[in-house]
């Protein structure tokens, strides 16, 4: 549905995007996983015929999406990051005006947002610019949807929306993709990429893996450590200055950390016992997409 071959965008000296390869299947859920800066608003807009691409080419269902950006525009529903629906309007007002500007009605494709709409309808008489975020979102998401779209492309969704908000959210999606919408979205939250069918990991403009989100936990084949308890920085430093440690860094209330491949738990115990620190809080767990994430931005 959406292939991503060979793209690259500048912005002066400032290399966005640099020889991208995506493909989206129809019907999928695919998720493009990075922080903030790596290049994942420059490629949405890219799809959605934002902005040129200095090289490499993106198709839509088949076409070009610069030769055919007109389809594009009229077959897919995007979300932008930032909440861009007119402030002064009525929930029902916006609705109302995102369906004429694609010929149709609320009426028309209301089952396609009944799930959703069925929350912001005891406000639908209240300005858009007075709705929580939670509401802002779900607003936002019904206007991308109602006119049919192919593809559904979501911009950083969740950010700045409340933890109950982004699991609602996450669940609107997966009932959409059951429905047969395909759906690309993007995301800073590595959290965020189980609910994905598969993933992209970017950083820097780069693809550094393309898999399921159990085939890149699969991948990392190396032992993983959490250290939990209160400690300072002082101690990532620590832990990073020893060989027998490949990467540490905070993670919630613990400290991650990734061992060289001949290094093992008990050999790091007792290092750390010779440097007064408790290791009864030292185990080994299994990896998370933030772990694999972390150990690919330090390959070489």
């Amino acid at each position: 549905m959406i292939h991503f071959n060979n793209v690259f965008k500048n912005y002066e000296e400032v290399a966005a995007v640099q020889g991208i390869n995506i493909k989206v299947n129809s019907g999928e859920l695919f998720g493009l996983i990075g922080p903030d800066g790596a290049g994942k608003t420059t490629l949405i807009r890219i799809l959605t015929t934002l902005l040129l691409a200095d090289k490499g080419t993106v198709t839509f269902a088949g076409k070009d999406v610069v030769k055919n950006y007109l389809y594009v525009r009229n077959n897919v529903g995007y979300m932008p990051g930032t909440f861009s629906l007119y402030p002064d309007l009525t929930v029902e007002e916006n609705l109302n005006f995102f369906a004429s500007s694609f010929s149709t009605t609320i009426e028309e494709n209301y089952h396609l947002i009944e799930p959703i709409y069925v929350q912001l309808a005891p406000f639908k008489n209240r300005k858009a610019g007075a709705l929580s975020g939670g509401m802002k979102q779900k607003l936002a998401l019904c206007c991308a949807l109602i006119h049919k779209p192919e593809v559904l492309v979501l911009d950083e969704p969740t950010t700045g929306v409340d933890a109950v908000s982004r699991k609602e959210f996450w669940a609107m999606l997966k009932k959409l993709k059951e429905g047969g919408l395909t759906i690309f979205v993007s995301t800073p939250y590595m959290d965020e990429a189980e609910m994905c069918d598969r993933v992209a990991l970017i950083q820097d403009g780069i693809i550094m893996d393309t898999d399921t989100p159990q085939g890149v936990t699969a991948k990392f084949g190396q032992t993983l450590l959490a250290l939990r308890g209160k400690y300072k920085q002082a101690t990532i430093n620590l832990l990073r200055s020893l060989p027998q440690v490949k990467n540490a860094f905070p993670f919630g209330d613990s400290i991650h950390i990734t061992l060289t491949p001949t290094s093992s738990l008990t050999e790091l115990k007792k290092l750390l016992t010779t440097e007064n620190l408790d290791c009864d809080n030292l185990k080994e767990i299994d990896p998370v997409i933030e772990d694999c994430f972390m150990d690919l931005m330090t390959n070489d």
